[in-house]
């Protein structure tokens, strides 16, 4: 299963939270988030990674000639769509950037919002669905209601993100069955800040599961 930890800001944190397990990274490159980094951060906490953790780049109705500007200059291996951007987006973006992994967040409140999911799998490799907050794009610290997911199997990978911490994670995926997780707020001392002792202690939980599956 694939992890992701969202919300990076500093190079050291990077590199321990690879080391402890994590299988992706996430960077903030909405300027109005208060986990936004900018291409010189991202780079930083990239160089000393080892190959295959995947880099991502979390976006929010930004404009393709932005975003691939971003990816190139800063070594992204993936993007992370968290706006309102359509399937066509989508599709577009990976025109522009064929060999970059797509993800689209889509925020859940209803079974009304899971049937979107559906018009994105032919133009993403992957979906993240979050919880749904009016407001705030995501990294709310709010959980889905995973009763609603327990029947959710799109035709591509897909991540769990919202509210997850290392005490509610074994619930939840004793509930739904992704491809991975995304945890941001659940990890961290303050935005962007992230809590090292959280992280291994949800690696602990996550290794236990493994051995007991």
């Amino acid at each position: 299963m694939r992890i992701k930890i969202c919300g990076i800001t500093q190079p050291q944190q990077s590199i321990a939270i690879a080391s402890l397990g994590a299988t992706a990274l996430g960077f903030i490159c909405v300027p109005t988030s208060p986990r936004y980094v900018t291409v010189s951060q991202i780079r930083a906490a990239v160089a000393e990674l080892p190959a295959n953790i995947d880099t991502i780049g979390v976006f929010a109705n930004a404009s393709i000639p932005e975003i691939s500007q971003i990816v190139v200059d800063s070594g992204l291996t993936g993007v992370q769509l968290h706006g309102d951007e359509s399937p066509d987006f989508c599709y577009q973006l990976r025109q522009s950037l064929s060999n970059i992994e797509i993800l689209k967040a889509l925020r859940i409140g209803s079974l009304e919002h899971l049937d979107t999911a559906d018009n994105y799998t032919k133009y993403v490799d992957t979906l993240l669905l979050d919880a749904y907050h009016p407001q705030q794009l995501g990294g709310t610290g709010k959980t889905l209601d995973w009763t609603i997911l327990e029947q959710f199997s799109p035709s591509c990978p897909w991540f769990l993100a919202g509210g997850l911490t290392a005490d509610n994670i074994l619930e939840a995926l004793s509930q739904v069955n992704p491809s991975g997780v995304d945890l941001s707020s659940g990890v961290e001392r303050s935005p962007g800040n992230k809590d090292l002792d959280k992280v291994a202690k949800l690696f602990e939980k996550l290794g236990s599961k493994g051995s007991s599956s």
